[in-house]
């Protein structure tokens, strides 16, 4: 007998729900059938809105988790089912993958959990024209399912184990080719760049792109075993070898990724490794945008620096810095971009050079950062360090609250934003304002931002992707952004 699903009721079932970067969950939960069912109703949603019309090519990818094979085959199998042609695209970047959707007109699947520990995983879910949307993921869930009789056994594994993917090298070849065609030849020549490749899946891809540009490149410290970089949460290893490295080999900058390299990292010259808020506000000078889409977390030295004739804060997520992109060019803006406070970086409108295009990757990215930032020192024949301290001097911090269960954390901050703005203003000084003094403004577009008289600001927010609990800090010096972070933390861990 064939089996209906209801995907919104499959969500609370499996505990693999959507978050801001798509499904995620543990690994063991996401079963073949969780992820058949899930790339089903994609495709059934997808039919709904008349972006397929029952046949053509649907792009598969993942990262380099144990568990991506798997998932991968899963989708694939949903795709043939519905009579689509599943492309395996092999193990790669997300964003290298939603390049190749966008200029061939398909949707795409990538698995990947991003920066999340390896036990977890995810599905991205790419239409034709960019990343799915917060309505599409509502369409999404609504969608009801039949799964096919048989097809899995009682713990939702595969009866009979459907084929290998045999990957196709376009995508990649086409997001090499991205970056080689539009730079000029040889325009990164005489830097000295590291690679920290750990097991970021574009760790070979940066190698040949930096090198491709004419850079000298040394790769550094790849690994077998996946380790789940979060570029807004570098851990104290990465910061120390970072700083080796920089003295060891004497580097321009070091650059990274997160497993699926859409969140760069990169370092100054002494292995300091740049805030993403950062980097992205200096990505942004180099393409001289004229609108800017950023988080409302994000570092207010992009405002302060004057440089953007318009600035779109918007809530934390790709998904919503898209639609302040969109918002932009709706405006009548004209070079659009935006990134996030992990420094993924988004570009809304074709950028032309004197004889290239560079065309819209509306999703985050990687590569085009160190491209930019690198490119920016040449032009001004200044170090990294150098043009950072040419930048107004606010400094932001962040980090999280691992296995802090997400209605706990929202429960805190409810607490705090009642609606009552004087009851909500004592209740917030009580806990904060012996370390940070009164209140002047509270900001509810995406958790709760609190800036106080010093312009001091802590900004509390549950992780839209795993049971995390973050804090982002902003002060006048980087020790005291620091120095505050540590203080929240604390206060939070008393709230577990």
């Amino acid at each position: 007998m064939e089996e209906i699903i209801r995907i919104s009721d499959l969500m609370v079932q499996s505990r693999v729900n959507f978050g801001t970067s798509g499904a995620r969950g543990l690994a063991k939960d996401m079963t073949d059938r969780v992820c058949y069912a899930y790339t089903a109703a994609f495709i059934q949603y997808l039919e709904a809105q008349k972006q397929l019309n029952g046949s053509g090519t649907i792009a598969v990818g993942g990262d380099l988790r144990a568990s991506t094979d798997r998932i991968m085959r899963a989708a694939a199998k949903a795709v043939a089912d519905r009579d689509y042609a599943p492309l395996s695209c092999g193990r790669l970047p997300s964003p290298a993958l939603a390049n190749y959707g966008l200029m061939k007109g398909i949707p795409t699947i990538m698995v990947t959990g991003s920066h999340i520990p390896e036990d977890r995983n995810g599905i991205k879910y790419t239409k034709r024209e960019g990343e799915i949307l917060k309505q599409d993921e509502q369409g999404i869930r609504r969608q009801e399912v039949t799964l096919p009789r048989g097809l899995f056994d009682k713990n939702g594994m595969f009866g009979s184990e459907p084929g290998d993917l045999l990957p196709d090298t376009a995508a990649t070849d086409l997001y090499v080719d991205r970056y080689l065609q539009f730079f000029p030849h040889a325009a990164l020549k005489g830097k000295r760049i590291g690679v920290y490749q750990h097991s970021a899946v574009g760790r070979d891809l940066m190698v040949t792109i930096l090198s491709g540009l004419g850079a000298e490149v040394t790769p550094l410290a790849p690994s077998e075993t996946f380790i789940p970089v979060d570029t807004e949460a570098i851990r104290p290893e990465d910061i120390e070898a970072a700083s080796r490295w920089a003295k060891e080999y004497e580097f321009d900058a070091i650059v990274s990724t997160d497993g699926d390299s859409d969140r760069p990292l990169i370092s100054d010259e002494n292995g300091k490794w740049l805030r993403g808020d950062v980097a992205g506000i200096m990505c942004s000078a180099y393409f001289k945008a004229d609108a800017v889409a950023t988080p409302v977390s994000c570092n207010t030295a992009l405002e302060k620096c004057g440089w953007f004739h318009r600035v779109y804060r918007t809530k934390i997520g790709s998904p919503f810095v898209i639609e302040g992109m969109e918002q932009a060019l709706r405006d009548g803006a004209r070079r659009v971009v935006g990134y996030e406070a992990n420094a993924g970086f988004l570009i809304a409108s074709d950028i032309e050079s004197a004889e290239n295009i560079l065309k819209a990757l509306p999703t985050r990215d990687a590569v085009i950062l160190h491209i930019a930032i690198l490119l920016l020192s040449i032009e001004n024949g200044k170090t990294i360090s150098e043009l950072v301290a040419e930048l107004p001097q606010r400094f932001t911090y962040s980090n999280r609250l691992k296995e802090f269960p997400t209605e706990k954390s929202s429960a805190r901050i409810n607490a705090l934003n009642s609606g009552n703005r004087v009851r909500d203003k004592e209740a917030i000084e009580a806990i904060f304002g012996e370390s940070f003094g009164p209140v002047v403004s509270v900001d509810t577009t995406d958790g709760l931002r609190i800036t106080f008289e010093t312009d001091e600001i802590v900004h509390l927010r549950p992780s839209g992707n795993a049971p995390e609990f973050r804090c982002y800090n902003e002060a006048g010096t980087e020790s005291r952004a620091m120095e505050m972070n540590q203080i929240c933390m604390d206060i939070m861990a008393a709230w577990r």
